[in-house]
């Protein structure tokens, strides 16, 4: 299997931290997202020229959360985090769908205002925007804090993809100033996962400085 991809890319590391989970082996290939000649052979293998691709001999899947559940369907212990019993896969897709509609939106608002904007437009933040993002954070932080209040982890008492999904968009709290402060229980859950040798073996590298 080959993995195109990038260690800044939250995406990127949620399939990263589930290789490690599973034991997954691959050919990662790294895509720099700021090269022409890189996005020019990214978009060969994925029309949105976005990361993470998976290719698996002459099948080639792009969307994150797609690649998830095919690497759990496919390898042997992947229904640890993703089951195979309906109510509980139900749930964790409940999650990934949550996260992929709200959460990451939000917090995706705020970490290209405050991070990526300066790599792709020259410009700075804009505050306007920064604030419509943090309230619609603000709105389903409250829905997740709430959710964790007597949990260690976003559905039944392991480990699965919901974890994963909903935690990397958090990626870049502190250089991106999420204001995920007041939330205690996200705080709690956050700090658990990214103690785990995974999390801190696909940790993703320091952010270059904008020119």
């Amino acid at each position: 299997m080959k993995l195109h991809q990038n260690p800044l890319s939250s995406n990127s590391r949620k399939v990263l931290i589930l290789a490690e989970l599973l034991g997954i082996a691959y050919e990662p290939i790294l895509v720099d997202l700021a090269s022409r000649e890189d996005r020019a052979r990214l978009a060969k293998v994925n029309p949105n020229c976005k990361v993470p691709v998976l290719e698996d001999g002459d099948f080639v899947l792009w969307e994150s959360n797609a690649i998830l559940q095919y690497l759990c369907d496919k390898t042997q212990g992947g229904d640890r985090y993703y089951p195979r019993d309906l109510r509980p896969r139900v749930e964790v897709q409940r999650w990934l769908s949550w996260a992929g509609q709200h959460w990451a939106q939000a917090i995706g608002g705020i970490t290209f205002e405050r991070l990526w904007k300066k790599f792709v437009t020259g410009q700075g933040p804009d505050a306007e925007q920064v604030a419509r993002h943090e309230e619609e954070l603000h709105e389903y932080a409250r829905v997740l804090d709430g959710h964790l209040a007597s949990r260690s982890f976003v559905v039944g008492d392991s480990l699965t993809l919901a974890d994963i999904v909903v935690a990397t968009p958090l990626d870049y709290t502190v250089p991106a100033k999420l204001p995920v402060e007041p939330y205690a229980n996200i705080r709690r859950w956050l700090a658990g996962l990214t103690a785990l040798p995974a999390w801190k073996k696909t940790a993703p590298p320091p952010i270059p400085r904008a020119a």
